[in-house]
């Protein structure tokens, strides 16, 4: 095919076209490359070894326009933040970058020159700049588009330069459905009955806390355990083995979850009261003080909670826990409160941070950090003393410290050198809701693993029913085909008599979602003890787990009952914190059922070989598979406009609202911005009368972080904009209409996890290279049943992704939980 025919024909299926295969200089030979996954970050460069030095002071009380824009004239993505060699996980769509770096390696170890607009000499508002970051990253429609796309801190133990240099943009968790800051309440909705059912969850797992003693001791400073693990830090920098001492015992056994003492939350639970418009205002009158925009002042009562405008005078930095707020930012604001007494030693600015580096590591995808990633972290943000602020946040009770990997023989004999035997040791920081969710999930993992003795009499059948048959919990992995295998486990137990729940990340047939389950609004529904009414629970999708989702729905399943966790391995991650289906696995503690079931066609065929790294040419006599070389993000747009409204229905008779189109990322010349203004104006043009939307328009709705619903734009009235999702009509209020959708002719392989289309058109701008990933690959072309067309412009870096790009690593405790568990129970089998 010919690069250079701007004609219909050549986008036309039906013009005979080879499968993929390994790029060659001819781009009608390559095969289909993707060039910027918004979710699949590229990764931050490492930080310079330094001096470590905080710099120079910051001259006195800028204005805050000098220490860090706000609002929507600020470019998030100018200002990255420190690097983690780690490659924290993809944060989903929600972290999805809108540009990809044009020129550069991800991971490059030279940090580029701070922005010349930013204020030098190393004062606190300047950061660190990466040379690789996006130009521009998208949280969402919201305005300003502040982005998720913040790095994480690099696992180097290099101390930085000292002065942090342009700073990195920063963003809340709600990502691509969140809500502007100092929005209204919303009315009931599903997404808050979701919301307020995990919150019921989150308090049954803080309830634990009590019942188990806390890794260190609140105080000035720290003595014991806190001190002893401070200590193997030290030791773990210098290069020395840490003793054995150090580190806490594995649990002796299984510990049974707690009892649930709330009551069942309703299936229509109302959502948390919001702050009071008294507290707003003052709120307001403070952070007009600072010359913060008073737009902020709702999220600010929110987040900092009763007396939030008394404490946010106390503490500025506070500032950081709203959503969108960058350290360049609170840096300003508490100049301006404070004066010369804000400087970069201050330590209400080092605990912020902290707080601030580990939320900004959860985007990413991280559970906990590594104690001297922080440490170097925090020193390129001009932190004088990094490892002292560290300790200081522990022993405030602000984080929390862990020990991971710690030899097997932890009691030294006697008259053996302490720890002489002891293995690699990671010494792990981590934020208080993540590790309780963690634990809690690890402790109810075990519960039901260990809940069968003999297996159930269940007659016949597949590998997957046996094993079900006799253990509480399952994992089974397999392609799109092998869905079949759960839902048959399903249909069978139903024949059974027992209880049934089919659970999917996005709508499915026969299933529920796995938001709705938990928010009361499907499923089952709760008994009096707040457990679900159900002997058999399967979930699909089971890679799109978040750690807290999980912890809530692994702690609603009741004793007696059996978990089924069934996923692709090789799709992409959860847009949450965690890696959960991936840990479970690794932890092996249950059995695995690995489906035997292949993909069929030329599509199957081309996914199962990119799954293990292999870009193949396949045979596609029907036209399954068509490649469309393109030249630059232009004609990439024209032709994606000609595959969807005229070549695919044409040659296959796919209606064109069953073609869906995917792109790496939101931003762009080929984003999915880009890409739906010119698919709207083809097939629904209109004047956009409802805050850009037109009646018949495909949106997707994100009603929460991780979750995108297709709809179809229904009308618009006083309440706000009507949506079609599935048959159900979704009222989307007039005030979140901007954060929470968008356009959907065009979405991102984030967006489209969990779901398939009869036709997908994958589009892939030769600016977006470097975010190519094996798993982003994976799954934008997994999405494709009949037929895939992939709109070709990357060259060679397709094979190369496929290749030698895996999925980025998430630092989490759970596979280490969780086997720590079921080895206690195999040892003591009797209790």
């Amino acid at each position: 095919m010919s690069t250079d025919r701007p004609d219909a024909s050549a986008a036309d299926p039906t013009t005979p076209t080879p499968g993929p295969s390994a790029p060659s200089p001819d781009p009608a030979a390559s095969g289909p490359a993707d060039t910027g996954s918004p979710e699949a970050e590229p990764t931050p460069t490492a930080p310079a070894e330094g001096d470590g030095s905080p710099g120079p002071e910051p001259a006195p009380a800028p204005s805050p326009a000098e220490a860090g824009a706000w609002g929507p004239d600020a470019d998030p993505d100018t200002e990255p933040a420190p690097a983690d060699s780690g490659a924290a996980g993809d944060a989903g769509p929600e972290a999805e970058p809108d540009a990809v770096p044009a020129t550069g390696e991800a991971g490059s170890a030279e940090p580029a020159p701070a922005d010349s607009g930013e204020a030098g000499g190393g004062g606190p508002e300047a950061e660190p700049q990466d040379p690789d970051a996006p130009a521009q990253a998208d949280a969402g429609p919201a305005a300003g588009e502040a982005g998720n796309t913040e790095p994480v801190p690099t696992d180097s133990g290099a101390a930085g330069d000292g002065g942090p240099g342009a700073e990195p943009s920063v963003s809340g968790r709600g990502g691509v459905g969140e809500s502007p800051a100092g929005g209204e309440t919303p009315a009931v909705s599903e997404a808050a009955a979701e919301l307020a059912a995990q919150k019921v969850e989150r308090e049954r797992i803080a309830r634990r806390k009590a019942e188990r003693q806390a890794p260190v001791e609140a105080g000035g400073k720290l003595s014991g355990k806190a001190a002893d693990l401070l200590a193997a830090v030290r030791a773990v920098e210098g290069g020395e083995k840490p003793p054995a001492v150090y580190f806490d015992d594995a649990p002796a056994a299984p510990r049974k979850a707690a009892a649930a003492t709330a009551p069942p939350p309703p299936r229509n639970p109302e959502p948390a009261a919001g702050p009071t418009p008294d507290a707003v205002a003052a709120v307001e009158a403070v952070l007009a003080r600072g010359g913060a925009p008073a737009a902020l002042a709702g999220a600010t009562a929110t987040a900092l909670g009763e007396d939030a405008a008394e404490r946010l005078a106390e503490d500025p930095w506070r500032l950081l826990a709203v959503a969108g707020v960058r350290p360049t930012q609170a840096d300003g604001f508490a100049r301006a409160l404070l004066g010369p007494d804000a400087g970069p030693a201050d330590e209400r600015r080092a605990a912020a941070l902290v707080g601030w580096l580990l939320e900004q590591a959860a985007l990413k995808g991280h559970t906990a950090l590594e104690a001297p990633t922080l440490e170097s972290a925090l020193a390129q943000y001009g932190v004088p003393a990094p490892a002292e602020a560290l300790e200081q946040a522990i022993g405030d009770g602000a984080v929390l410290v862990f020990s991971e990997g710690e030899g097997e023989d932890a009691e030294a004999e006697e008259g053996e050198e302490a720890g002489e035997d002891a293995g690699p040791v990671r010494v792990l920081v981590g934020l208080e809701g993540y590790a309780l969710a963690e634990e809690s999930l690890a402790d109810g993992l075990a519960r039901l693993a260990n809940t069968f003795d003999t297996p159930a009499d269940w007659g016949d059948g597949s590998e997957l029913i046996r094993a079900a048959a006799g253990h509480g919990l399952v994992t089974h992995t397999g392609g799109e085909a092998a869905r079949a295998e759960p839902q048959a486990l399903a249909a069978a137990a139903r024949e059974l008599g027992l209880r049934v729940c089919l659970a999917a990340h996005a709508p499915a047939p026969g299933a529920v979602t796995t938001a709705g389950l938990l928010a009361g609004t499907e499923g089952p529904g709760r008994d009096a003890d707040g457990q679900f009414a159900l002997d058999l629970l399967v979930v699909l999708d089971a890679p799109q787990l978040d750690v807290e989702t999980a912890a809530a729905l692994v702690e609603s399943v009741p004793d007696g009952a059996r978990l089924v966790l069934s996923g692709d391995p090789a799709v992409l991650g959860s847009a949450g914190p965690g890696r959960v289906f991936a840990d479970v696995l690794a932890a092996r503690a249950c059995p695995r059922v690995v489906s035997r079931v292949p993909d069929p066609g030329p599509i199957g065929e081309l996914v199962s070989g990119i799954g293990i790294g292999e870009l193949n040419q396949v045979d596609a006599p029907g036209k399954e598979v068509v490649i469309v070389p393109v030249r630059d993000a232009g004609e990439a747009v024209h032709r994606t406009v000609q595959l969807v409204a005229e070549s695919v229905p044409r040659a296959f008779g796919i209606p064109a609202d069953s073609v869906q189109v995917i792109t790496p990322g939101h931003g762009g010349s080929a984003g999915t911005r880009a890409l739906n203004t010119a698919l709207k104006e083809r097939l629904n043009p209109g004047p956009g009368r409802f805050g850009g939307f037109d009646p018949g328009d495909r949106v997707v709705h994100v009603p929460s972080p991780g979750r995108a619903v297709p709809a179809t734009v229904v009308s618009a009235d006083a309440r706000g904009l009507h949506l079609d999702g599935a048959g159900a009509r979704i009222v989307v209020p007039k005030e979140r209409v901007e954060s929470q959708v968008r356009h959907g002719w065009a979405v991102t392989a984030h967006q489209a996890v969990g779901a398939r289309w009869p036709a997908v058109v994958v589009v892939l701008p030769g600016d977006a290279a470097g975010a190519l990933s094996r798993d982003w690959v994976y799954t934008a072309f997994g999405r494709a049943e009949r037929h895939l067309s992939v709109v070709h412009g990357v060259d060679q870096a397709l094979a190369h992704a496929v290749a030698q790009v895996p999925p980025k690593p998430r630092t989490t405790r759970l596979t280490g939980l969780l086997s720590a568990l079921a080895e206690a129970a195999r040892d003591k089998p009797g209790e």
